[in-house]
């Protein structure tokens, strides 16, 4: 018995599934937050797995948040489903007090396997499978659902709602469908018989979901692709931005396909390593395909070398990296914001890229298909860049917005009717002052609008030359271009504390969520602080507005080495003393609690009036 009172709660807890990777849990843990769902209730369910073969430990938490909160929440499991005896000892530590512990009870456990502090609740799920199915295989699929039912029964949930899950998944297999249920009603009917249900924590219905949609970041970013016009993408495998490509093949499989003929209007190539597949993009590019690449951070220290080419030679290329914990093989499953630097400055000499940084997948979307007309504007390399946590997450965002008129901006590209009318066409002349050139497309005119098109230094006509004052020129040129980005990539989004304050907070991307919830955090706890959230870089003028209107700017980031804060000092020449970092980099989502902890620390220790010392 439980020497402390259990939790009680509705609509607001975190579930945790500790499984074993390749048990075929996954379909059935994620088929649970899709339920809840499926009641009105948001959740923010995080899939945590292992960078190897089938075997090792693996989890999924869903959090349950009638409030809405899409961060990680962090502070311990109130609900653990126990699968995986390897992880045991470790799982049942994270129970938080009064929590509970769901586990097959088939064989028995000593006493010094559980805590006093959390109620256990044992369903022999072993034993009813066993009595059920005679096919190993399907004896460990069907666990799977048998205990879905059981935890149906457990949190008072509609198990009609359940079952129309099912039959959505397996329309038109119904032998599948219904042998899914029956396992369902199987656990469900145990624990309806055997236990005390509910539980203390509930799922109640509510309408809390609203129009939000439910999506991987990384198939709205591949989906983005689309929208934006890719024809091309050319990749190599690497965690976690595999399924970037695998998910823009499938859209393309579906959108981009001849109607009348059947022709497949696109090229998708898995390539022999990343720098044949950033070669590919550059090349696709150069000839005019609007064209892309998906990788993660070891790819992008691959891909420098052609990186440099497309911000010398100025093509147009679009690289979505999927951030992970580095450095070299890191952590390939765990996630981290810890590439900004590698990628602003990518490749040797002066060079600076463009980098936009989505929120969840409504903003991957968007900023998918934006890079593209960027790239193409501004002739160079647009990094999306996105993480683990967006990209292989199923987050709730609004509803991606799709138009079919949509039109593509292709940037300065000079006709063949220009041509004949006479343009001064030099493939590196700056004829309005913002340091963006005319470019021809390959066969534009029969005579006119060719160039050479080299990696090393040349005039303003494309004309090889290593003269210092040329080779400047050039460079110069190239920086203005940078600059004239400002105003082209998505502004940041500033939100004002309810009284006036003289701190504020800069964050990025994904760290959004857990951000938004640690705002209310802090307030409650009496401090008031100004927000910017960045989207892009190079940081618009108002990011060195924001950091002067205040005393102190905390820069939260989910990486070691200060990265995005190290640019800002670096772009705009702020005193670094006035720019506190609030880091986070074990590889887990930021959560709020850790955000209110860190700032609220330090403000406390800042507002606090020194003594005099005392004058003899």
């Amino acid at each position: 018995m439980s020497q402390q009172a259990p939790l009680s709660s509705v609509n607001d807890f975190v579930v945790r599934f500790a499984n074993v990777n390749g048990s075929g849990s996954a379909s059935a843990n994620e088929l649970f937050a899709r339920a809840v769902l499926r009641h009105g209730v948001p959740v923010s369910p995080r899939n945590i797995f292992p960078s190897n073969i089938q075997g090792l430990p693996t989890w999924y938490e869903v959090r349950v948040t009638e409030a809405g909160h899409l961060g990680a929440r962090g502070g311990g499991t109130d609900l653990m489903v126990a699968m995986n005896p390897q992880t045991w000892d470790n799982d049942v530590a994270g129970i938080v007090p009064g929590g509970y512990l769901f586990y097959d009870s088939t064989k028995p456990m000593p006493s010094s396997k559980f805590r006093d502090d959390v109620t256990v609740i044992g369903v022999p799920l072993t034993a009813i499978t066993n009595s059920t199915y005679s096919d190993p295989r399907q004896r460990q699929l069907f666990k799977n659902i048998i205990y879905l039912g059981a935890l149906s029964a457990l949190l008072d949930m509609d198990p009609k709602l359940i079952e129309q899950l099912i039959g959505e998944q397996y329309k038109g297999k119904e032998k599948l469908l219904s042998s899914n249920v029956h396992a369902l009603h199987l656990g469900r009917d145990w624990a309806l018989q055997n236990l005390k249900c509910p539980i203390g924590l509930r799922i109640r219905k509510a309408d809390k979901v609203g129009d939000r949609i439910f999506i991987e970041g990384n198939n709205a970013a591949a989906l983005g692709a689309v929208y934006g016009g890719a024809t091309v993408c050319a990749w190599y495998p690497i965690t976690p931005s595999s399924s970037l490509a695998e998910a823009f093949t499938n859209h393309c499989k579906k959108l981009r396909h001849d109607p009348d003929t059947g022709r497949a209007k696109y090229a998708i190539v898995q390539a022999e390593d990343e720098l044949a597949s950033i070669g590919m993009v550059v090349g696709a590019s150069w000839n005019g395909a609007r064209a892309f690449t998906t990788t993660s951070g070891p790819g992008v220290s691959l891909m420098t070398e052609f990186i440099g080419l497309s911000y010398f030679a100025e093509i147009p290329a679009v690289i979505m990296n999927i951030q992970r914990a580095g450095p070299s093989t890191g952590m390939p499953t765990r996630t981290q914001q810890c590439d900004l630097i590698a990628c602003a400055y990518a490749s040797h000499g002066d060079t600076k890229h463009v980098l936009l940084f989505p929120e969840d997948p409504a903003e991957a979307f968007e900023f998918a298909a934006a890079a593209f007309d960027l790239a193409e504007r501004l002739q160079t390399t647009i990094f999306l860049m996105l993480d683990l946590d967006i990209g292989m997450n199923q987050r709730l965002c609004r509803p991606l917005k799709w138009d079919d008129a949509k039109q593509y901006d292709r940037g300065k590209v000079m006709t063949a009717d220009m041509l004949e009318e006479g343009r001064d066409f030099g493939r590196y002349l700056d004829v309005d002052g913002d340091g963006i050139p005319f470019r021809t497309y390959p066969g534009t005119h029969p005579t006119k609008g060719s160039y050479f098109t080299r990696g090393t230094s040349r005039d303003r006509y494309a004309r090889y030359s290593e003269e210092g004052a040329v080779y400047a020129d050039n460079v110069q040129r190239l920086l203005r271009k940078f600059q004239t980005a400002q105003d082209m990539v998505p502004r940041p989004l500033q939100a004002n504390a309810a009284k006036p304050t003289k701190y504020g907070v800069i964050y990025f991307g994904s760290t959004a969520p857990a951000m938004d919830e640690a705002i209310g955090l802090l307030e409650a706890r009496g401090h008031q602080l100004d927000r910017l959230r960045i989207r892009a870089f190079p940081f618009h003028s108002s990011v060195a507005s924001f950091i002067a209107e205040h005393d102190f700017v905390y820069v939260v980031e989910q990486n070691r080495d200060a990265q995005l804060r190290q640019l800002i000092v670096n772009e705009n020449g702020i005193d670094p003393v006035r720019l506190v970092p609030i880091l986070h980099y074990d590889g887990t989502p930021i959560t709020a609690q850790f955000i209110a902890a860190s700032i609220g620390t330090h403000q406390d220790q800042i507002k606090v009036t020194p003594l005099r010392k005392a004058v003899s």
